[in-house]
């Protein structure tokens, strides 16, 4: 009864402002706000490469709009599919057309990161950049948009923890009248942490060698989400019983990935494979 009477009562509403037909939601406004923090980041960062190893600043912000057209269709499309095919596949493969209906909710970010990093490659490609070297520098902007993502969850009520007695429990009214884990904040303030450890790792000149900040940027990222899951209620109903979460699940091949990334420049010479950026 004490945790009830001191925990915060949330009951926002997920729509912003409704203008008629038209509705304007707190998720959308982070999910865009993610991307476009994440375009003038990236504007600033190609610019700070000597040697204008990137083109001129007409030629990077051209580069970095197209960029930002293949990573927001990229990763809408990879987390949609994978939301439908490891969280909810029964009644998706029932209903497939209901796949592609995005305004109806249910994005996993696991697989939001393949898809980024396929649009990626189709872009690097295009573009003769390395794919490599502009991930490193990827990296950064992606977590800092990662946690405004989460706000936007919390926003939406969704994605709740467990129940909770702890001081900063949330009542989330939209659901029930359980104080919970704001595992949403836990997660989005987690990631604000990551962000900080790559910007200033990355200004220290880690990124100077391939790979080894996107492969600390797997590892912190995702052994954070390891741990966070413990404190969520179960998004794979299909997966009950099971000794981990889906998310769990998702996330150990990611950790091991990352710890690949960081170990791979011992073993190899590293190639920048006729791109711009010969690293």
């Amino acid at each position: 009864m004490r945790a009830m009477m001191n925990a915060l009562i949330w009951n926002t509403s997920p729509v912003m402002v409704s203008l008629g037909p038209l509705e304007i939601r707190w998720y959308g406004l982070f999910f865009a706000a993610a991307f476009l923090l994440g375009q003038g980041y990236m504007l600033w960062r190609l610019k700070q490469d000597d040697g204008g190893i990137w083109g001129g600043e007409d030629e990077i912000a051209s580069a970095v709009d197209s960029m930002l057209l293949y990573l927001i269709v990229g990763t809408l499309i990879g987390a949609r599919l994978a939301h439908c095919l490891f969280y909810d596949p029964g009644y998706y493969l029932a209903n497939p057309l209901e796949i592609p209906m995005l305004w109806r909710g249910g994005l996993a970010s696991h697989g939001g990161l393949v898809g980024f990093l396929v649009s990626l490659h189709f872009f690097c490609r295009k573009q003769a950049f390395a794919f490599w070297a502009l991930l490193d520098r990827l990296a950064i902007p992606a977590i800092l948009g990662g946690a405004l993502i989460r706000m936007g969850n919390f926003f939406n009520s969704e994605i709740v923890g467990h129940p909770a007695d702890v001081p900063w429990a949330v009542i989330f009214a939209r659901i029930d009248a359980t104080p919970r884990h704001p595992v949403q904040l836990y997660e989005s303030f987690s990631y604000a942490a990551i962000f900080l450890l790559l910007f200033i790792c990355d200004r220290a000149g880690v990124s100077k060698s391939p790979k080894r900040l996107s492969g600390l940027f797997l590892i912190t990222v995702f052994s954070t989400r390891l741990i966070l899951e413990s404190f969520k209620t179960t998004q794979a109903f299909w997966a009950d019983g099971l000794p981990i979460t889906m998310g769990q699940m998702l996330s150990l091949p990611m950790i091991a990935a990352g710890f690949v990334l960081i170990v791979w420049p011992y073993f190899g010479k590293n190639r920048g494979e006729g791109s711009r950026l010969d690293i």
